[in-house]
This record gives structure tokens, C-alpha cells and sequence, in this order.
């Protein structure tokens, strides 16, 4: 210190430590001297001591006594409720008097927590699924893995024998072990009240092993093979009323039934949601004697078994133990195949779902770890414009930092400070949020086919609330809370403070995070499409133009070639067929085929569907090699027809005339058509064939006329069919709606992947938007000079622009690695997929490009064009 100037007195270096705590005594010493030297040498000796009279006259406690450096006056707890008042009370004021800064971070942050908040339900929905029933965590459908055609497959369907023989040699093992039949739509007739409801058949055990909830009557209600137990729903749909135990009403016009129990609707997010109707085990074997007479039982898969393990046996030591139960009871041909019988628990159903040559390869699991990911990223996103805007705003907020500091706050007094603005905003974002998500959630449940409700009534849906309040606030406060609070008082008040050329790098940093995020999602969704469209655009192998499928009822069986002249007649349809598979599915598929150059060691499976003789006509098929079925040949009764997949799988060059034998008879092929799209659309066609057969016909698919309106032929085939079979709701689905639905899930998954894209670049581009508008404030005054010195409104442009642009490029080359990465690991999951293309990367960054461009060029062209004359007289 140089000789001139005095030691600065007692009462100035105890006034010091009293401001600053924290600081050590060296600190306090170096402080001091360089503040009073600088205001001495400036002939301000008495200025400052008036300056420090005024301070410590707000500080009554310190001037009563003097004591020790410890025991001097210590500041109210920062937890006292006159504290925590004040912190809220100064935040709103920093909000209400910030109105831009507090919409972007409010609107922003209360967007990205309803994302998140309905990501969260959709992930709680799909976790919970099948919870309703209260032993899901117990109860296994019985499933085989088998080798068919070289390859291991696993399917849901048993022998009607599984449970039977489940239940006498392992029953020790299982509390309940339940055959039961697939679902299927009936009609329930009460007088002249006509309804089609989806319903099931069940074993008895089957309502006590869901534990349905019921309403009237017991579980004990299914031992009465003419019985019926109904939803609430559907009884008051035939009856009016409730009460109806003991009352009678007839299924499918062939039965009569008496209720013995009416059970609470299912809930959608389980997997017998659509079963509004349960009836007896054993009034199926009644309607399909078929089951009993087979003389291979064991060989055909045709119903579900069901199972409650016992409760002291784990799930997979009960799968073990079952797993030859159907190869111990098959013949040696059947044995080919390798039948392993396993146990697949309900808890799995719908997230584990997916099997792949005999492994499970996981399900819908996948999306909720995707979508889970996506709803914590979009809140990041949100938080990361709350810190970049507080910290952008350091310079601002610095004097106020300096000054409470001058005054006595500590550091700890102002990190509360800047945590309780943090925490306001987040809790006014909370309510915006939860007001988003009752606007948004009837909409998403339609896009995600849910039925989501808000948790109104759920301890733990709102305990996680404001945790999720808690974190977030904490997450998006921090880094403001500590950085603005470490601002040293003595280089604000000197008007020294400057953040530095590093201070942007941060921000910097988190605007690329913010982009990487989004242009990868905008990568997802463009690959989640063109998957798709791949998809859609493939060759089906028949024209589904103008085609409906309808159910097949015993009078049209009955008089079936009159049905189908009468509709011809009347100019409604074109053609009509029969079938034992709809066009777009697979209900039937048999073995027992050989062929010359057969390995004998092979087992194989192939789809093999009934039709008539119009089937290739209606449909539309294209017939590459041969001839297709026709009524002038009589031996096509024993004649097939396979498709291309199925041609190579036999490996003839010219299959046409040769000889297939099926359980020893001999069939002739006579033509070869294109493959056929009738299962997934991103799988293989299956190798398949095709043979005329007029038994067990369970689906009519007619072409309807092109010269009337589709509307117009509808009316008439319902007209035609009321007189053939009048007590029968009219039922028809356009081919093109049921090819659609395969594609279901994929475009849900597409349609939510390209929302919350949006909502990401939206939320991105608040935080763009609202940097852009700081740095053109900040930069008013140069921008002032350099258009009094010639530039242009494109020249400012570009100066404002260059550095948001860059990051986001930046962003784009982060992100195309890390988005091939994960979309190629995704499409490998579908053997028909599109190929990954380095245009949709260009694309996607020339779209977040723009979009940012257009963000900020909106603040750089209004600062651009602002008058220099004011900005340059602001002071």
C-alpha cells in the first residue's frame, strides 16, 4: 500500500467481515485496502465515509456492542417464514416486471412438464397393464416354441388337450389351469333385441383366475354348460336393468342361456378389455363336436390354455417342469417339430411380446423406454432455457447480486433467492402444464388408442408431482442459483464486473444439447415414416380396391351359390368368394406335406387356406405360372395353387404339374400366384398354398361393383342378406380398413415420435428466441454504431445470426451419428425395411437451420432496423 494512504480505520475492516462471512480474514485485508486506497486517491474520503455510515446505520444490532469476530450479529435463518416470504415475493416482482423472459420460461417449461406429464401416463398405463387383475403377476398363457420350416417359431395356440392333461400331471404346480376358446363376436338375442358383443369361451376356473369383479352371481357360474355371464354393460344393454341372475336369453339364434353373473367392464388397458361376454368351456365342445372326434389330437393347435401357478412355486420352475408335456404325447412325425411348451406371464403380455427363433427379443417394452427418454430430454430442454436466459441476463442481474451483498446478504440468503424464483416458475409452469395435459389428453388418448384419465384421486400420481416439481426446479435453478450468487460485490460496485469471453461457452453448450435432442427426434420421425410408406408401397400380390369382408352365418353357408347370384343380379357386386382365412390374416396352417427332394428330417408349416372357386377372381390375384382354379376342371378338388415364396421354398424351377402330397394324397399344382400380404407388411410372406374346399368356410369377400357408389351396394347386399338371415346384425369391413389397421402401431408410434418433435423444436426455439432478444438488446448500442457507419440490414443480420447458426449445425453433426445409431439398431427389428438414406440427415438440418433462422431473424431484423439516433442516446 503506498505510503500516502492511512490504514483504513478499525471500524471499516469489522464492517468488511460483518459483510462478508464467508471470506477469510486475508481476503477481507486485501479487499479493504484496495477499496480505500481507490476512494482516496480520488479526494472522496468523505463521500465514502458517509456511504459507509449509511450502510451500517441499516444494521442497528452491530453498532450496540462490540464482540469477537464470531460473535457478532448473525443474519435470520434463511428457512424463517418472514425469509421464505420475501424470496417469493421478490421473484414474482422479477417476473411480473420481466413479462417476455417470464412467458418464454412459464410457456416453455409448462409445455415440456405436460409432455412429460403425459409421457409419464401413457408409461404408467402401459406399465399397469393387466393389473386390474389381482393375481397378474401369477397367471401365464401356455405357449409353444416349435421348429417349422427351418426356422423356430412361437405361437399362443394349444391343442384342446394342453389343459386336461396340464391339470392331471402337473396340477400340484397350478392353482387353476383354464382351456379357453380365441375371441370372437356373438350375437345375443333377448326377444326382438338384437346385439353383437366380442365375448369368449371359458373353463369354469377362468372368471375366478382374472378376478373379475363381479356384480351379481358368483365365479361359480360357468359350471352350467348352457350358461352366460355377461358385463354390466352388455346386461343392460339386452335387459334395461340390472338384476338379471337367472334370466334367459339365446347366442347365435342356436342356444338358449341362462345369466348366472354379471361382472364389472374391464378397463381398456388390459388384454380381455373387448370381452363383454363369457360362456362355458363346455358349450363350445357342444358346438364343435369336431374337437372330440380328431384323430390327431395333439397335432392341431386351435384353442388357449391359461394357468394361475400355485403360490409357493416361481413362474419359471412351474415353465420348466411342462415344458415336454406335448412332446411326450405325440407321435413320432409330430415330434419333428421339437415342441417346447413354456409359460409366457401375463405380467409380459404387452411389453414383452415380441419372440424371435424361439427368444424373446422384448415389445412394446422398447417404446416406453423411448418415450420415457423423450419425456426427460424435453424437460431438460425446458430447463436449459430457464438457465441460459438467467445467466444471459448475469450482467443485469449483477449489480442487484453486488448490491444485496453490500447490504449484508450472504451467499447462501441469495442462492435461496435465486432457487425460490426458480421454484415459482416452475410451479406457475406446473399449472400450465397440468391445464395442457386436459386439453391435450383427449386427443393423445385417440393418437395413442388409450383411455388415459387423470389421476384426480392417486396419492401417487400427485407425491410424484412434486417430486417432479422438486427435481425439476432444483435442475433448472441450480446453475443460476450458484453461478449469479458467486458474483464478488467489490468488482460490481467499481463497475469492473464483466462475465468474460468463457462465460458464453456454457450456454453455448446447452443450445447445442437443446438441438441435438430435437434434430434427432426430427431424424426419428422422418425414418419412422419412410418405414412406413416402405411398408405401404410394397406389392400385396392382389387389387384390395372395392373389396369387403364379412362374417359367414349357417343360412349363407346353407344357400350359399344363391346368396351369391342374387347379389350378382341386382348389379351389387362384381364376384364373391369364401374362405377359411380373411384376406388379411392367417387362421389355419397344416403339415404333413412332402415333395420330391424333401429332407426327410424336415418339419414344415405352411399356411393353407380353403376357397372357392371365384377366390382368385375377386381378389384380384396375379397368376404368374399356370392357370388359376376354374369349375370346368374337376379334378382342381385335389389341385393347389401356391405363391412365389412358396415355390422357392421347394426349390422346383418349373412347379407347375408336379406332385405335393398332403397326409399321403396327392395334390397337383396348377399355378403359381404373386405372395399375398396377409399377415405383417414388414415381415416375409410366409411360402402358402391354396385348395378348393367347401368345409369349414368362415369369412366372404366381395368385390362390389365400380359402376355404383360403394354406399349404394352396401345398401343393396344388406337388403339381400336380412332375407337370408334376418335376426343378424349386418356386419361388413372394407379389405382397405383391415389392411390399414396392420400399420397401427407403427403409425402411432410415427404420429407421437412427430409431435413431441415439434413440441422439442417449439421449445428449442423459445429458448432461441429469447437469446436472440438479450443479445440484441445487449448489442443495441453496436448496432447503432455500425449503421452510422454504413451497414446494412442484411450485414446486422448476419452478425446477429452466424452464431446461432453455427451451434445448430454443430448440433446436426452431434446428432446424425448418435440418430443412425439407435433408427438403424430399430429397423433391425423388421426384416422388410428401408434403407437409411444421408438425405434425411441434410434434410434435417437444413430444417433446423430454418427454423432457428426464422426464430432469430425476427429480434436481428427489428434490431436492425431500430433508429441509431435512439439507440446511441440511451444513456
Amino acid at each position: 500500500m503506498s505510503a500516502q494512504v492511512p490504514t483504513p480505520p478499525r471500524w471499516a475492516r469489522w464492517l468488511l467481515i460483518r459483510l462478508h462471512p464467508e471470506d477469510t480474514l486475508e481476503e477481507v485485508e486485501g479487499d479493504l485496502e484496495e477499496l480505500y486506497a481507490y476512494w482516496y486517491r480520488r479526494g472522496e474520503r468523505r463521500a465514502t465515509f458517509r456511504y459507509l455510515l449509511g450502510v451500517l446505520s441499516v444494521l442497528p444490532p452491530l453498532v450496540r456492542r462490540r464482540k469477537r469476530k464470531e460473535d457478532y450479529y448473525q443474519p435470520p435463518s434463511n428457512l424463517h417464514p418472514t425469509m421464505i416470504r420475501n424470496y417469493f415475493k421478490i421473484a414474482y416482482r422479477n417476473l411480473i416486471k420481466q413479462k417476455g423472459y417470464s412467458f418464454i420460461n412459464i410457456f416453455g417449461l409448462g409445455t415440456a412438464m405436460a409432455v412429460a406429464m403425459l409421457i409419464g401416463l401413457w408409461v404408467y398405463d402401459e406399465l399397469s397393464f393387466n393389473q386390474y387383475h389381482s393375481n397378474y403377476d401369477r397367471i401365464a398363457q401356455v405357449m409353444q416354441h416349435a421348429t417349422f420350416n427351418g426356422k423356430v417359431e412361437s405361437q399362443v395356440a394349444n391343442p384342446a388337450l394342453m389343459g386336461p392333461e396340464i391339470r392331471e400331471k402337473y396340477g400340484s404346480n397350478f392353482k387353476y389351469v383354464v382351456q379357453a376358446s380365441w375371441p370372437g363376436s356373438y350375437v345375443l338375442s333377448m326377444g326382438d333385441n338384437h346385439v353383437t358383443k366380442e365375448g369368449i369361451y371359458f373353463e369354469p376356473d377362468g372368471p375366478a383366475m382374472l378376478g373379475l369383479r363381479m356384480l351379481e352371481g358368483t365365479y361359480a357360474g360357468l359350471k352350467d354348460p348352457y350358461s352366460i355371464m355377461l358385463s354390466e354393460s352388455v346386461a343392460r344393454s339386452l335387459f334395461g336393468e340390472m338384476d338379471v341372475v337367472g334370466k334367459s336369453l339365446k347366442v347365435g339364434r342356436k342356444y338358449d342361456v341362462k345369466v348366472t353373473g354379471v361382472y364389472e367392464d374391464l378397463p381398456y388397458n388390459t388384454s380381455f378389455r373387448n370381452v363383454k361376454v363369457i360362456m362355458p368351456w363346455s358349450l363350445w365342445l357342444i358346438d364343435n363336436p369336431w374337437a372330440k372326434t380328431m384323430t390327431n389330437p395333439w397335432g392341431s393347435n386351435f384353442s388357449q390354455t391359461f394357468v394361475q401357478v400355485a403360490d409357493k412355486v416361481a413362474m419359471n420352475e412351474a415353465s420348466k417342469r411342462i415344458k415336454n408335456v406335448k412332446l411326450d404325447n405325440v407321435g413320432k412325425e409330430e415330434a419333428k417339430y421339437k415342441w417346447v411348451v413354456f409359460l409366457h406371464p401375463m405380467s409380459n403380455w404387452e411389453l414383452y411380446n415380441e419372440f424371435k427363433n424361439g427368444v424373446n427379443t422384448g415389445g412394446q417394452i422398447k417404446y416406453v423406454w423411448m418415450f420415457g427418454i423423450i419425456g426427460v430430454f424435453v424437460l431438460i430442454l425446458a430447463c436449459i432455457n430457464f438457465m441460459n436466459l438467467a445467466t444471459a441476463r448475469s450482467e443485469k442481474r449483477a449489480k442487484e447480486v453486488g448490491i444485496r451483498k453490500a447490504v449484508g446478504s450472504v451467499r447462501s440468503q441469495l442462492v435461496n433467492q435465486f432457487f425460490a424464483e426458480s421454484y415459482l416458475v416452475v410451479f406457475l409452469a406446473f399449472l400450465v402444464s397440468v391445464l395442457l395435459v386436459l386439453l391435450l389428453l383427449p386427443p393423445f388418448n385417440e393418437v395413442a388408442d388409450k383411455k388415459i384419465e387423470f389421476l384426480w384421486e392417486n396419492p401417487l400420481f400427485w407425491f410424484i408431482c412434486l417430486l417432479f416439481i422438486a427435481i425439476t426446479g432444483l435442475l433448472a435453478g441450480s446453475y443460476p442459483a450458484f453461478y449469479l450468487s458467486s458474483f464478488q460485490p467489490l468488482s460490481v460496485l467499481k463497475g469492473t464486473f464483466r462475465v468474460g469471453k468463457w462465460a458464453a461457452i456454457p450456454r453455448k453448450a446447452l443450445v447445442v444439447v437443446q438441438f441435438t435432442v430435437s434434430i434427432v427426434l426430427i431424424i426419428g420421425t422422418i425414418i419412422v415414416y419412410q418405414q412406413i410408406q416402405h411398408a405401404k408401397n410394397r406389392p400385396i400380390g392382389y387389387n384390395r380396391s372395392g373389396l369387403i369382408n364379412m362374417g359367414v352365418e349357417k343360412e349363407i353357408k346353407d344357400h350359399y351359390e344363391a346368396f351369391r347370384a342374387e347379389l350378382k343380379s341386382v348389379g351389387a357386386i362384381e364376384e364373391m368368394a369364401a374362405s377359411n382365412s380373411p384376406l388379411t390374416g392367417i387362421w389355419n396352417t397344416n403339415g404333413g406335406f412332402d415333395w420330391e427332394g424333401k429332407d426327410p428330417g424336415l418339419a414344415v408349416d405352411f399356411p393353407n387356406s380353403n376357397v372357392t372357386y371365384e377366390w382368385g377372381k375377386t381378389i384380384g390375384w396375379k397368376v404368374k405360372e399356370g392357370r388359376d382354379f376354374s369349375r370346368d376342371f374337376a379334378t382342381d378338388s385335389s389341385a393347389f395353387i401356391i405363391n412365389e415364396a412358396m415355390k422357392q421354398f421347394l426349390g422346383f424351377k418349373n412347379p407347375v404339374g408336379k406332385i405335393l402330397k398332403w397326409e399321403g394324397e396327392p395334390y397337383t399344382i396348377i399355378g403359381v400366384v404373386s405372395d399375398i400380404m396377409a399377415e405383417s407388411p414388414f415381415y416375409p410372406v410366409r411360402p402358402s398354398l391354396y385348395h378348393i374346399n367347401s368345409d369349414n368356410l368362415q369369412n366372404l369377400t366381395l368385390r362390389l361393383n365400380p359402376a355404383k357408389s360403394p354406399s349404394q351396394s352396401v345398401v343393396q347386399i344388406e337388403q339381400i342378406w336380412r332375407k337370408y338371415v334376418p335376426n343378424v346384425p349386418f356386419h361388413y369391413q372394407f379389405v382397405d380398413q383391415q389392411y390399414g389397421s396392420k400399420f397401427a402401431s407403427e403409425e402411432r408410434i410415427g404420429k407421437l415420435s412427430a409431435y413431441f418433435a415439434v413440441l422439442a423444436i417449439l421449445i428449442s426455439s423459445l429458448g432461441i428466441f429469447g437469446m436472440a432478444s438479450f443479445v440484441a438488446e445487449q448489442r443495441t448500442k453496436e448496432i447503432g454504431i455500425r449503421k452510422v457507419l454504413g451497414a446494412s440490414v442484411l450485414n446486422l443480420w448476419q452478425l446477429l445470426t452466424k452464431d446461432f447458426a453455427l451451434l445448430v449445425l454443430f448440433s446436426c453433426v452431434i446428432a446424425t451419428p448418435i440418430a443412425y445409431y439407435y433408427l438403424n439398431d430399430w429397423l433391425q427389428g423388421y426384416d422388410y425395411r428401408v434403407t437409411i438414406s444421408w438425405w434425411v440427415f441434410v434434410v434435417s438440418a437444413i430444417g433446423a437451420l430454418l427454423i432457428t433462422l426464422l426464430t432469430v431473424s425476427f429480434q436481428s431484423i427489428r434490431a436492425a432496423l431500430m433508429n441509431p439516433v435512439k439507440s446511441l442516446r440511451s444513456e
